[in-house]
């Protein structure tokens, strides 16, 4: 997947708002492979709306969303199931991990489905992250900053052409976003990804290729 585009897309909440301005809803935009790009929202504006409609949880939106120009209401379960486990990662807002599995158990549950992460790499993250010794507790355990870690590095046990990221960094603080930022760039770089990361005042400390408000 080379290319993400949004063709004149509204949440239909939004429709009859007349004070709406933003870079992104009602035109036409498109996120390319290799590229990076910071969401700035206020709350309520529709962020974590967005990433459900591009990674096709949600569809109550008005416009179109293609892949490589293909509208995703064309695609079968089968293609979605390719898609979410070869081209497209993403980290909700909510984590979505299982609270009942511990940390490592919830990552593994992901990488046993893909085989892309060896154990000696996935362990590196949990220390570099500053969360080793939560490898055994569960999950729900844990707090929300370390499980957003524990999450980050799910996303990223699997191949992805584009990762979304929504609010990745809303419970850290500056030195785990700081760490969180190098190994991103660094599995960006090497993958030639592209990068969608939403934010409402908080966010990743890197260079973005462009930034939007939502």
């Amino acid at each position: 997947m080379n290319s993400i585009g949004l063709r004149q897309i509204l949440p239909k909440v939004f429709k009859n708002r007349a004070d709406l301005h933003s870079d992104v809803w009602n035109e036409n935009i498109e996120f390319k492979k290799g590229e990076t790009y910071l969401l700035e929202a206020a709350s309520g504006t529709g962020k974590s709306s967005l990433c459900s409609y591009i990674y096709g949880y949600r569809y109550d939106y008005i416009g179109e969303i293609t892949f490589d120009g293909r509208s995703i209401l064309n695609l079968k379960v089968n293609d979605w199931v390719k898609i979410r486990k070869q081209h497209l990662s993403i980290l909700f807002q909510e984590l979505r991990l299982f609270p009942e599995l511990t940390a490592y158990e919830n990552i593994k549950l992901k990488n046993s489905l893909t085989h892309y992460r060896k154990e000696d790499e996935i362990k590196t993250w949990f220390e570099l992250l500053g969360i080793a010794d939560k490898m055994k507790t569960k999950v729900g355990q844990i707090s929300f900053g370390q499980q957003q870690r524990v999450a980050f590095i799910r996303a990223f046990c699997q191949p992805f052409d584009f990762i979304l990221l929504d609010e990745p960094i809303s419970h850290l603080d500056n030195e785990n976003a700081r760490v969180m930022t190098q190994i991103l760039l660094k599995e960006v770089m090497n993958t030639g990804a592209g990068l969608i990361v939403t934010s409402i005042g908080k966010h990743l400390p890197m260079v973005y290729s462009k930034t939007l408000q939502l």
